[in-house]
């Protein structure tokens, strides 16, 4: 009985865990290899085949940077994977080779090994300094020799170049020119004119730049609609029908909070005066006091129907925004790439203002959010929060936030100007003092 559960349950397991174990130095290879055809598909989508550069001029800073991140996470898991396939091997004789067989495994020949790891040398090695590095096709023939290596050794980055660490310090004779910066900015200018490939690059920044404003526009409209259409589509086809499931209207409760009640007294106080008033007004007979109790029932159940709706929208609005916002995540999660295109696409826009229209927004900007009527604005808006939630207006909440936030915002600003702005166009900040005066 124990010889037949050991067959029918724990050996199969062993059996898979054994040949696993087995696969080990082909599965670490070909993860290299994918990962390496990875890097090459980068270059080749990205930068035309050539490396991939932090100075290069086709892409801003941020995209670079975004760039350069995922190189070096690729190149962490292939040698991570080279240094497995290593250490597998070391530890793989003809033993193991034999036990393979018998399993059913076929190792892979070894012309089809030195080709990926050709393959994985071509690629890798252009990101790794001379002085280090490490050729991958001779791990089939020593493969203890960096067995010890450590296995989340950093990536290289390809931005520092290894002769020159040690800078001497620039002189006046290295930063002074024999000739005028102005001249030597003509001349240069003057080449560039006369290259005949100018005409070609002024075409290739301008697709560079209509791309990067049709990307940044359709992602930002993205960020508007997303979370806008989950919002009314998971308050109709969701949340809704769960609540109108759970919730009879007859148990639904009428108010969520004492503003609401309060809210629809005054309105029925207010039907009860409208009606006292016109029957003075006219001459029509006075209603008795069973006609006035009925229309006042009637208007207080219609009344107490319209905030039985208000309270259920109120609680389908918190779940559904709860997706909203989920879904706005989700989507800068997956969109990376295009947060700093938009980046880019923001500070083209920005720094690419004149100094008056610079000052004019700056000033727009301050005035709403931070200026004298400001508190108003923020008041309403808060009101409308608590009231699209269902929430009592805290009075002492709107006020305490009032008095705190809008002075972060000015302090952000103020920051903001001195510490870039300031920096980047002095005269956009003196118009902006001259315009504030």
């Amino acid at each position: 009985m124990k010889n037949s559960v050991f067959s029918q349950k724990i050996y199969p397991f062993l059996l898979a865990s054994y040949r696993w174990y087995l696969r080990t130095p082909e599965r670490s290879l070909d993860e290299a290899y994918q990962t390496a055809l990875k890097i090459k598909e980068i270059e080749n989508k990205h930068f035309n085949g050539n490396k991939i550069d932090p100075d290069s001029a086709m892409y801003s800073k941020s995209v670079m940077d975004y760039f350069e991140s995922d190189l070096n996470k690729l190149l962490k898991t292939a040698r991570m994977r080279l240094t497995e396939f290593k250490v597998s091997r070391w530890f793989s004789n003809e033993s193991h080779q034999k036990a393979a067989n018998k399993a059913g495994i076929e190792y892979p020949s070894a012309s089809s090994i030195l080709e990926k790891l050709e393959i994985i040398d071509q690629i890798i090695s252009k990101y790794t300094a001379p002085d280090i590095q490490t050729n991958s096709s001779a791990l089939v023939s020593n493969p203890l020799d960096s067995a010890i290596e450590p296995i989340a050794s950093q990536p290289l980055q390809p931005k520092l170049p290894i002769q020159n660490f040690e800078k001497k310090p620039k002189t006046k004779t290295d930063t002074t020119g024999i000739l005028p910066r102005s001249i030597l900015s003509t001349i240069t200018r003057l080449q560039v004119e006369l290259d005949p490939k100018s005409e070609e690059d002024v075409v290739n920044n301008f697709r560079r730049a209509q791309k990067r404003t049709i990307i940044s526009v359709r992602f930002i409209l993205l960020l508007i609609i997303v979370p806008l259409l989950t919002h009314q589509l998971t308050k109709a086809l969701v949340v809704g029908p769960l609540i109108n499931h759970f919730q009879k209207a007859e148990t639904v409760q009428v108010f969520l909070n004492a503003e609401m009640e309060e809210e629809a007294l005054r309105e029925l106080q207010r039907f009860e005066e409208r009606i006292k008033f016109q029957n003075l007004i006219t001459n029509a007979p006075p209603l008795s006091g069973e006609e006035f109790e009925t229309q006042l029932r009637e208007k207080a159940q219609e009344v107490a129907k319209e905030f039985r709706f208000e309270s259920a929208n109120a609680i389908k609005n918190v779940f559904s925004d709860i997706f909203s916002v989920g879904a706005f995540i989700w989507l800068l999660l997956i969109s990376k790439p295009s947060i700093m295109v938009l980046k880019d696409f923001f500070d083209n826009v920005i720094y690419g203002l004149s100094d008056s229209a610079k000052a004019f927004i700056i000033i727009l900007f301050t005035d709403i959010f931070v200026g004298f009527h400001s508190p108003h604005g923020w008041e309403v808006v808060l009101e409308g929060i608590s009231r699209h939630w269902g929430l009592p207006a805290n009075r002492d909440f709107i006020f305490l936030f009032i008095a705190t936030f809008p002075v972060i915002l000015d302090t952000i600003f103020k920051y903001w100007i001195f510490r870039y702005l300031n920096r980047i166009s002095p005269s956009a900040v003196a118009t902006y003092h001259n315009m504030n005066e």
